[in-house]
């Protein structure tokens, strides 16, 4: 029986490339992205934080065009690249600063979208300061308040809020903030996932009143095998941090659909990271990967860099490194949240969110 999903599911990803080699023109006007490292588009080179949560030097990027590290934590492109271009952009919205840096073109290129994702970041402020990183996910919707008063400025307020109602707002947060707390060997209790929860519904409240009304939510998948986690436990998964990453997504969905009952105009798409990772996992050969286990660049313990031992066939490696997925993961993620079915991503997928007409 599970082969038998397996294989359908492989069918339904190659009906949803053609779908969107297809796509002329742009589904919605701005992509406004925020979270951490599996998001993060080069914010992290503009901060001074530890070296830990950079990644703008090789071999990070060696699959990038020119092989240019560019911040992100990938051999190449990340989830978010590929479903921006999935949604036919051409590329991905640079970071927040790096279009700062860009002073003359702000004004003029914040209208197509911001990444404010950073690396070590979590839905709790206090997530990512042992990393001297402040760029948490409340002060990434702060920094977007202000993206919302240049717009507001350049276009006018009906315009502006038009704007904002039509763009897809992705987020993918709160695995920082489960690894912090298992280093900090603090329980991964029923309380602290209230507190992320009541956090999280408050960052997402805050979005909803500065304009959001579409939001792409992408849950946390099972960090617990993640080759760092696993070389805790003699190359075995944390069943531990697994199960509250299971129950992380289902009071994440809860958590959806009470806000979506409460906030009239908002509409939500929820990609189930936790479910397609361990489907991945469990029948690796029908994906085309080999290696599961380990990291490509570095290993358990050690950062990729310059200096770290390399894969050559980096396209059968579900890791990249010891916390992050590789592009083709990625590309497998993107695919199956964009246009896959209501086993992986739902209410709606991706692309139907981005349909939506909100009046």
């Amino acid at each position: 029986m599970a082969k038998k999903y397996t294989w359908c599911f492989l069918i339904v990803l190659m009906s949803i490339a053609i779908v969107a080699a297809h796509i002329g023109e742009t589904a919605v006007p701005a992509v406004f992205i925020f979270g951490d490292s599996t998001m993060d588009v080069g914010t992290n080179n503009f901060l001074p934080v530890s070296q830990e949560i950079k990644a703008d030097f090789y071999y990070n990027g060696i699959d990038y065009p020119f092989s240019e590290p560019t911040g992100r934590f990938s051999n190449g492109y990340n989830t978010a690249d590929r479903i921006v271009k999935l949604l036919g952009y051409k590329k991905s919205p640079p970071s927040f600063f790096a279009l700062l840096n860009d002073s003359p073109t702000f004004k003029r290129n914040i209208l197509e979208g911001v990444n404010f994702a950073s690396g070590g970041s979590g839905i709790l402020n206090t997530t990512g300061l042992v990393y001297n990183n402040f760029m948490s996910l409340g002060e990434q919707i702060n920094l977007f308040a202000t993206v919302l008063g240049n717009i507001t400025e350049l276009c006018g307020p009906a315009a502006a809020a038009t704007l904002l109602s039509k763009s897809l707002f992705i987020v993918s947060s709160g695995s920082n903030d489960i690894l912090e707390r298992q280093r900090s060997r603090a329980p991964l209790s029923p309380d602290f996932l209230d507190n992320l929860q009541s956090t999280y519904a408050d960052h997402l409240r805050s979005l909803y009143n500065l304009g959001a009304r579409k939001f792409a939510i992408i849950t946390i998948p099972p960090i617990g095998c993640c080759p760092v986690e696993r070389s805790y436990n003699g190359s075995e998964c944390l069943q531990g941090a697994n199960e509250f990453a299971r129950q992380f997504y289902n009071a994440t969905e809860t958590l959806l659909q009470q806000l979506s009952s409460q906030l009239s105009a908002m509409n939500y798409s929820i990609g189930n990271s936790f479910g397609l990772t361990l489907d991945i996992m469990g029948n690796p050969l029908a994906f085309g990967f080999k290696e599961i286990r380990k990291a490509c660049c570095g290993d358990a313990t050690t950062m990729c860099n310059q200096t770290a031992s390399l894969c050559q066939n980096r396209d059968e490696y579900l890791f990249w490194d010891r916390f992050h997925p590789t592009q083709k993961t990625a590309v497998l993620a993107a695919l199956t949240f964009f246009g896959g079915s209501h086993r992986f991503v739902k209410p709606v997928n991706f692309s139907t969110l981005a349909a939506i007409n909100i009046v």
